[in-house]
């Protein structure tokens, strides 16, 4: 089901987690839909999961920006990012006037994932990432485009339903990748706690298109968490989205005008192959 003109914002955990940051995030989301458009998000908790697992006890094992996560700490990603940041996401977004719904992507077989594969990972190994998925193109959507058309914002944490049932870690960045491509989003925000894409020096690289991309990972540039992004930029891209930006989501300005912008600053904007950088 397409969503015309549909923006989907990814906001990594690390941004609902602090109190300051979750109030300029909110503060954002509130302004984007005053403006009018629906408005669907995606979100991780990554640092709030590393702090539970440390509380049980459970190592943290991560390639490439990916977690892998046996069953225990796939118990743990279920609990914080459904029973905690979610939950706690939502209320504030509505406490700020956003309509918004808590979602996981088990409801309506919106997050409909298939166990991923061996990962090669950037430096040559095969790793076996556990219990984590792949969206599927199967993924039923109706739920998340009836909610967005009623005037809702699906706010969607990013756990995965199995064809058999069991619930899957699944990156958010790449939940956001997939739901964006599948909805027919206009554009794909994906705000973090970086003013975009770095390059070696540490500055913002402007515009990125996928010879640059495939260099910055080559050449260990671009850390694990952004290649994760990036693929997931890119795979958006590749299925129609029309823009893809990557931004510092502590920046309530930057955070705005990624929105509507077509040159953000603090931010970069991600091409597809066919676009000249």
């Amino acid at each position: 089901m397409a969503l015309p003109r549909c923006l989907v914002l990814k906001f990594g955990g690390e941004l609902l987690e602090d109190r300051a940051h979750l109030s300029t995030v909110v503060g954002a989301v509130s302004s984007m839909a005053a403006s009018g458009g629906p408005i669907v998000i995606v979100h991780g908790g990554g640092k709030e999961i590393d702090a539970a697992l440390n509380v049980a006890g459970i190592e943290k094992r991560q390639v490439d920006g990916l977690r892998i996560t046996d069953e225990p700490t796939l118990d743990v990603v279920v609990s914080v990012l459904a029973g905690a940041v979610n939950t706690r996401f939502v209320a504030a977004l509505n406490t700020a006037g956003v309509a918004a719904v808590g979602l996981t992507g088990a409801d309506g077989r919106c997050g409909l994932a298939t166990a991923a594969p061996p990962h090669r990972s950037v430096d040559g190994r095969v790793v076996d990432l556990g219990r984590v998925g792949i969206p599927d193109e199967d993924a039923d959507v109706r739920v998340i485009g009836t909610l967005a058309a009623g005037g809702f914002v699906p706010a969607i944490a990013c756990i995965g339903l199995g064809r058999d049932g069991r619930l899957l870690n699944v990156n958010a960045d790449t939940f956001a990748g997939h739901l964006a491509a599948r909805l027919g989003a206009r554009r794909l925000v994906v705000a973090g706690t970086t003013p975009g894409v770095l390059d070696g020096s540490g500055d913002t690289l402007p515009v990125l298109g996928a010879d640059a991309i495939a260099s910055l990972v080559g050449e260990g540039t671009a850390t694990a968490g952004m290649i994760a992004k990036l693929r997931a930029c890119e795979h958006a891209l590749a299925a129609g989205v029309d823009d893809v930006v990557i931004v510092d989501g502590r920046d309530g300005a930057a955070l705005r005008a990624a929105a509507d912008a077509a040159s953000p600053e603090r931010a970069t904007r991600i091409v597809a192959a066919t676009h000249t950088v």
